[in-house]
C-alpha cells in the first residue's frame, strides 16, 4: 500500500510540470500585456515610460525561459509571488478564499451523496415503480436546469417572495443553503442515474441468485453485497466532483457573492493577474490528482482485489 501511493504521489510531478508549462505559454502567447491591464485596473494611464517600469518591475522584461525556471522554483517552495491588483502574498490570499470554497463543496457532496444513495438504490431494487419515476424525474430535472438560472429561482422564492434565506455573502449556516442545494441539484441528478444503472447490473448477477437461494433476505443482499460493489462509479464520481468543487464553482459563487476560490480566479483572469493564474492552475492539479488517489484508497478498502489487480498490470 505504501509502495502504491508513492507512485502516484511521484505521478503528481509530471502533471504539475505539464500544467504549469501550458499555462505559462498560454498566458504569455496573450495579446493582453499584464502590466497593461494593472495600470488599467489601476485607473492609470499607461504610458510608454509606466509600461516599462512595471513590466520591470513584475520581471515580464527578463526572457521567458528564465521566467518559468524562476516560477518553477518558487512554485515548490509555495511562494507564487505577489498579486498584482492587491500587492498582497498570491499564497495568502489562496488561503483565506479555500475556507469557504471547502465549506461549501463538502456540504454539497454530503447533501448529494444522503439523496442520492437511497433514491438511486430504490429506483433500480423497485424498478417501474413511482419512485423509479420520481427518481428519473428528478435526474432530468437536475441535468437539464442551467446552475444559475436555478440559483436565482432559489433566491426569488425563498429569498424575495418569503423571506427565508439570505440572498448572498458568507455568514452563519442560513446563508450555506441555497448554494448548496443549487449545487446539490445537479450532482443528485447524476450520482442517482449513476448508481441506478450500477444497481441495476448488479442485481443481474449470478451471485444475487446463490444468494437468494441460500435464503437470504434481499435486503440483506442489496445492502451487504449489490451496494457494496455497486457504488465504486459512484465514489469516483464524487472524488471527481470534490476536485470540480476544490477549484471554485464559479457561476454559484457569482449568483450568491460567495468568497470562494473560483470567484477570486475569474477576477484574476479579467485582470489578467498572471501569479494568481499560475498558482490555481497549480493547485487545480494538486486537488485533482489528490482526489483521484483518495479516492483509488477508499475503493480498495472496500474491495482490495483492486490492489491486487493493479499490482498485476504491467
Amino acid at each position: 500500500m505504501i509502495v502504491y501511493i508513492a507512485k502516484r504521489m511521484i505521478a503528481i510531478i509530471p502533471i504539475l510540470f505539464v500544467a504549469t508549462l501550458v499555462t505559462f505559454a498560454l498566458v504569455h502567447i496573450s495579446p493582453v500585456d499584464p502590466a497593461e491591464a494593472y495600470l488599467t485596473a489601476a485607473h492609470i494611464y499607461p504610458t510608454p515610460e509606466v509600461l516599462e517600469q512595471k513590466r520591470k518591475e513584475f520581471g515580464l522584461d527578463r526572457p521567458l525561459h528564465v521566467q518559468y525556471l524562476d516560477t518553477l522554483k518558487r512554485m515548490v517552495q509555495l511562494d507564487f509571488g505577489t498579486s498584482y491588483l492587491t500587492n498582497k502574498p498570491v499564497w495568502d490570499e489562496v488561503k483565506s478564499k479555500l475556507p469557504a470554497t471547502l465549506e461549501l463543496a463538502v456540504w454539497s457532496i454530503l447533501f448529494s451523496a444522503l439523496v442520492s444513495i437511497p433514491l438511486g438504490v430504490a429506483s433500480a431494487v423497485y424498478r417501474n415503480s413511482w419512485i423509479d419515476w420520481l427518481s428519473r424525474g428528478i435526474s432530468y430535472f437536475g441535468a437539464s436546469i442551467p446552475q444559475f438560472w436555478l440559483g436565482y429561482l432559489l433566491i426569488f422564492f425563498f429569498s424575495v417572495k418569503l423571506d427565508l434565506l439570505p440572498v448572498e455573502g458568507r455568514g452563519d449556516w442560513q446563508n450555506v443553503i441555497l448554494p448548496t442545494l443549487t449545487l446539490s441539484v445537479v450532482l443528485i441528478a447524476v450520482y442517482t442515474r449513476m448508481l441506478r444503472t450500477s444497481v441495476l447490473e448488479q442485481l443481474q448477477e449470478s451471485y444475487v441468485e446463490y444468494a437468494k437461494a441460500r435464503g437470504l433476505r434481499e435486503r440483506s443482499i442489496t445492502l451487504k453485497h449489490v451496494l457494496k460493489i455497486a457504488i465504486a462509479p459512484l465514489i469516483t464520481g464524487m472524488g471527481m466532483s470534490m476536485g470540480k468543487l476544490l477549484t471554485g464553482t464559479i457561476i454559484v459563487e457569482q449568483v450568491f457573492s460567495w468568497p470562494g476560490f473560483g470567484r477570486y480566479f475569474v477576477e484574476a483572469i479579467f485582470n489578467r493577474d498572471i501569479p494568481v493564474i499560475q498558482c490555481y492552475i497549480f493547485f487545480a492539479a494538486c486537488l485533482f490528482v489528490i482526489c483521484n488517489l483518495v479516492v483509488d484508497l477508499i475503493q480498495t478498502a472496500i474491495d482490495p482485489r483492486i490492489l491486487v489487480k493493479g499490482r498485476s498490470n504491467p
